[in-house]
């Protein structure tokens, strides 16, 4: 690298991108190593992380200042933060005239320059002069009057242009821009990333299902490049016979058509016309049948932008999957359009309209001209295909009802009985991908798919006309319908055949054998079969199918051991609710239900309601099966344990006990339930302060838990947690510190970062620093897990409000007074909510309270908070004991 050559990281706005390629592109020319995200950074890198590394390595940001680039829906505190720390190396290029109110009150300061409006000679000096300084002439100066005697360059197609040095190119047909178009950023980059790919034609296919927004996408590139081509030309190709008479109409504007020659000779004109021509443009907007547009696709130093519903492009053009919008594109697509929505509202709705844009733009419309929110959601569930009949979307020629119908009749209509049923029978099943595998396993007894069940291309011959009429979503192993092509199927489907339907759709389930769901090795098939067995519609049709009952208990019983407690309460409390009306509240299926609504319950964080649902089971299994069934031990298990998270350890030690007795004379002392007795005995003796016996008893469950489970089983783990946090408790914080991080490290690969057993691990292990005097690195990590508790269990959860005790604790010791005591409030506040005043665990966030308020010198404060002299605070935590 020479003297004057710099390392430049280019920043600017998404809208902007046009300028961005000609400002790296001038920079480049000019001997610079340039870093722009749309010619380096690949589709799935961090976008903070690669832009930290950029500025770590670059001479200069070179800043394109414009009023999408202040934004405050794009502009992160990331950028905030390289702006400032970059003052010195920060080079703002202002790319559109920009009022003193544009800019943010801390770039205002900065000088910038400017080269809106200038021509491309003078802008490319001047953006150059910003980067290298101002450099005094060495000659006679030029008398301003005179006029310029440069020759222009030969033409390089690849050389990005001035954006602002032309309007619309002078062939133009491409109808206005919409002016609510948002989002899609990364959509567009990666759009122009692609077309710029080669220096012959390149061809670029769009394709998604309808509704998805190929056509706006399409729109919005033409119109934001418009600058970097001389012929921009639109061509509705859906009827491709039609192309030669859509060409010809361009080789008229062009002056190349001939009168007396048919539209088929003036089109190869073109074609021929557009192999010597540069920089253009063609858009071929909902082009249908790849081989019949083949033939037409001109060649030549530029770009064929297709959109399609088709997704078979192959061999013909660079294929884009378009999916819907990003949650974030939802949530400010909604909030821009509908004055007043709040974020959370946004949320369900994109949620409910699953982030489809052409239905969260109809959705726009409607609550524009005055419907509530709440009324718009009911009639989503109980009218969907009427509701989404209503539209004033102008640049879509039809509301979604309308598109889904249209495109189901021309299926019909064109012969694929079999993917007519096979679409109506999705429709039935849950938003989330179906694996093929299912299908193929239960095709013998689905008796609503027409044909040979015996045929083994059955299911490909279904599935291709889905892709291509843009219905379904199919990928090597799985295909997928919209939720909201599934709602509008389901309610013009006759009660007859939904009959039908929904045994076929028994029939898929109940074939699903996903394996043990107390495994982490069997958890991903689990939760493909149970994101259908939870979607409502599936739930509540299904929920008394006598085949169905065992699958769905086992993923309630999956959404718990994988630390998904809301989901599990919710499946289940719907489950109990059917099965105590249609099999009885004592029924064994009902009970087991029960089992686990009571389970989840807890999970979630509400101690006493899930006791009384536990002591309900208990109480009936005693009667129904007898004190010593296995499930009624279970239940016994459950309600000790429950004891102790309400604080009555005496009482829990004594169940915990009996039920232990019990499970070691049915079952035998190895057995994986009577391991669960004695080391949650030994959990409540650690309670009891006896912390010397519970150790030798936790040696002994690890050990007999590593042998019959292994090292790394979800329950082996909970007893090496446990051991750990006993030798904590006995002054052995080195080794309590080796065993917490070995936990920690496991839980994380075998159960991931956010389950809550890892994440009560990474808690025990900040303890344990905190222990050792590294409160600082124990405040990092207690951090961290609050942050996650807040995000995965809720702010009230007792499990969040002991990670914020923790914190505090932690402030506290490292003199941080202030957020200490506004954290203990909320803590100590939360507590005697959930469990009472005078709760332990509210009266110890009390005296941690009450000494931060003494260390700061507010005495008065904290004697009036506990009646007495405060102590220096406790060392006891809470979390340790799982089932």
């Amino acid at each position: 690298m020479t003297d004057t050559t710099q390392r430049i990281f280019l920043s600017y706005a998404g809208p902007d991108q046009a300028w961005a390629e000609w400002a790296g592109w001038q920079l480049q020319q000019a001997g610079h190593q340039v870093e722009l995200d749309r010619w380096h950074w690949r589709t799935g890198d961090d976008f903070v992380q690669k832009m930290n590394l950029a500025l770590g390595k670059a001479d200069a940001m070179v800043a394109l200042f414009s009023r999408h680039y202040f934004d405050p829906k794009r502009w992160t505190r990331e950028e905030w933060s390289a702006a400032v720390a970059l003052r010195g190396r920060l080079v703002p290029v202002a790319i559109e005239l920009l009022t003193d109110d544009d800019i943010p009150a801390l770039l205002a300061g900065i000088l910038r320059t400017d080269v809106h409006g200038l021509d491309e000679t003078a802008a490319t000096a001047a953006l150059l002069e910003a980067v290298h300084g101002p450099v005094p002439p060495t000659g006679p100066v030029g008398f301003p009057g005179a006029a310029s005697a440069d020759t222009p360059a030969a033409p390089d197609v690849q050389r990005p242009r001035l954006p602002s040095s032309v309007g619309l190119p002078e062939v133009w047909n491409v109808r206005r821009r919409n002016p609510d178009f948002s989002g899609r950023e990364a959509v567009m980059g990666q759009l122009r990333t692609g077309l710029l790919s080669g220096r012959q034609a390149v061809v670029q296919a769009l394709h998604g299902m309808g509704g998805i927004g190929k056509t706006q996408i399409a729109l919005e590139y033409a119109h934001r490049f418009a600058s970097q081509y001389d012929l921009v030309w639109w061509v509705d190709a859906e009827q491709a016979d039609q192309l030669p008479v859509r060409y010809t109409e361009l080789a008229d504007r062009l002056g190349i058509a001939k009168s007396d020659a048919g539209s088929e000779p003036n089109a190869r004109a073109l074609l021929q016309h557009l192999r010597t021509r540069h920089r253009w443009l063609l858009v071929l907007d909902n082009a249908e049948h790849p081989d019949q547009i083949e033939p037409w696709l001109p060649e030549g130093p530029s770009h064929v932008l297709i959109t399609s519903r088709n997704p078979d492009w192959h061999g013909i053009a660079h294929q884009s999957d378009l999916d819907v919008f990003t949650r974030t594109d939802s949530l400010a697509y909604l909030k821009g359009r509908i004055s007043g929505m709040t974020t959370e509202h946004a949320d369900l709705l994109a949620q409910e309209l699953g982030d489809l844009p052409l239905a969260l733009a109809q959705a726009s419309g409607v609550l524009r001209s005055g419907m509530t929110l709440d009324r718009y959601r009911r009639l989503l569930t109980t009218d969907t295909a009427r509701l989404l009949q209503e539209s004033d979307v102008r640049d879509h020629p039809a509301p979604l009802a309308a598109t889904v119908g249209i495109a189901v009749t021309r299926l019909a209509d064109d012969g694929h009985a079999d993917a007519v049923a096979l679409l109506r029978l999705g429709a039935f099943l849950g938003p989330e991908p179906i694996p093929t595998a299912w299908l193929e396993t239960a095709r013998p007894r689905l008796a609503t798919i027409p044909g040979d069940p015996d045929d083994p291309m059955w299911l490909r011959n279904a599935l291709q006309p889905l892709g291509r009429f843009g219905l379904a979503r199919t990928d090597y192993d799985t295909f997928q319908i919209h939720r909201l092509t599934q709602a509008i199927l389901r309610t013009r489907t006759g009660p007859d055949p939904v009959a039908a339907i929904r045994d076929d759709v028994t029939a898929v389930l109940a074939a699903v054998d996903p394996g043990d769901p107390r495994s982490p090795a069997d958890w991903p098939a689990w939760a493909s079969l149970t994101a259908h067995l939870t979607a409502p519609h599936v739930t509540t049709a299904l929920a008394n199918q006598a085949a169905l009952r065992a699958t769905f208990s086992k993923a309630a019983h999956f959404l718990i051991c994988s630390g998904l407690p809301r989901a599990a309460h919710d499946l289940s409390a719907a489950l109990h609710q059917a099965w105590s009306t249609d099999l009885g509240p004592d029924h064994p299926d009902t009970l087991t239900c029960a089992q686990f609504l009571g389970h989840a319950t807890v999970g979630r964080g509400d101690y006493a309601k899930g006791y009384l649902i536990v002591e309900d089971t208990l109480v009936r299994r005693r009667r129904v099966l007898g004190e010593d069934h296995p499930d009624t031990l279970h239940s016994a298990n459950d309600a000790s344990t429950n004891l102790s998270y309400l604080g009555e350890h005496a009482e829990a030690h004594r169940m915990h006990g009996d039920v232990l007795a019990r499970r070691r004379r049915v079952l035998g002392e190895d057995h994986p339930d009577t391991l669960t007795s004695a080391n949650n005995l030994a959990t409540t003796i650690i309670e009891l302060g006896e912390h010397e016996e519970a150790r030798r008893r936790l040696e002994d469950v690890l050990a007999r838990r590593g042998r019959v489970l292994g090292e790394d089983h979800p329950d082996t783990l909970i007893s090496a947690n446990n051991l750990a946090g006993t030798l904590n408790e006995l002054g052995e914080h080195e080794e309590a510190r080796r065993r917490h991080g070995d936990v920690l490290a496991r839980r994380r690969r075998v159960l991931g970062e956010d389950h809550p057993d890892t994440l009560i691990s990474a808690g025990n292990l900040a303890s344990t620093l905190n222990h050792l005097g590294e409160h600082e690195e124990a405040r990092r990590r207690f951090e961290d897990v609050l942050a996650r508790r807040r995000r995965v269990l809720g702010e009230d959860h007792p499990d969040t409000l002991t990670s914020a005790n923790n914190l505090a604790r932690t402030l506290h010791a490292t003199r941080r007074f202030p957020e200490a005591v506004a954290l203990l409030k909320d803590v100590r506040a939360g507590y005697a909510r959930l469990f009472g005043a005078k709760h332990p665990r509210t009266e110890l966030a009390t005296q941690n309270l009450a000494a931060v308020l003494t260390a700061m010198g507010r005495t008065h404060e904290a004697q009036q908070l506990t009646g007495r002299k405060p102590s220096k605070g406790s060392k006891r935590r809470f979390g340790r004991k799982r089932r």
